[in-house]
């Protein structure tokens, strides 16, 4: 899976779909992990979205990492009181995340906002620039 990641071929493609379902449609002797293997083979197209898509990472840590200052500030706050406060703390730390994956300072942002100044361009410009730019080469290899 790696070799392919770092450089997919559709022969590459076609030998880890054979072999995933030779895996899958094997008898072993033990019902329990003949219907688990099934099951796996059942699920083929979302196991093996992987061979569409080679790009992404084949962990999920980006996302964990994302919800981890979230988890720890509700731990240590107890929540909030009202609806409204935690609809501004997730706002808040949303933007301070999605300001620092754009390598715009959070504190200049909300000055540059609260001014009116309009000098740093919108955030939703700066995502699309960058998704213009492709996929960067840390996640076309995995880890």
């Amino acid at each position: 899976m790696k070799d392919y990641l770092e450089s997919p071929t559709e022969q590459q493609r076609i030998e880890i779909g054979s072999r995933f379902d030779a895996m899958c449609w094997q008898k072993t002797g033990y019902v329990e992990s003949n219907q688990a293997l099934g099951l796996l083979g059942v699920k083929r197209e979302e196991f093996l979205a992987v061979l569409d898509h080679p790009h992404p990472p084949l962990h999920n840590n980006l996302s964990e990492n994302d919800i981890r200052k979230y988890a720890r500030l509700r731990k240590i706050s107890g929540g909030t009181r009202s609806d409204l406060g935690r609809r501004c703390r997730d706002t808040f730390m949303s933007l301070k995340k999605t300001c620092r994956k754009m390598g715009v300072s959070f504190g200049n942002y909300l000055r540059d906002r609260l001014s009116e100044a309009n000098q740093i361009p919108p955030l939703v410009e700066l995502i699309c620039n960058k998704a213009k730019d492709g996929p960067p080469a840390t996640l076309a290899s995995p880890i």
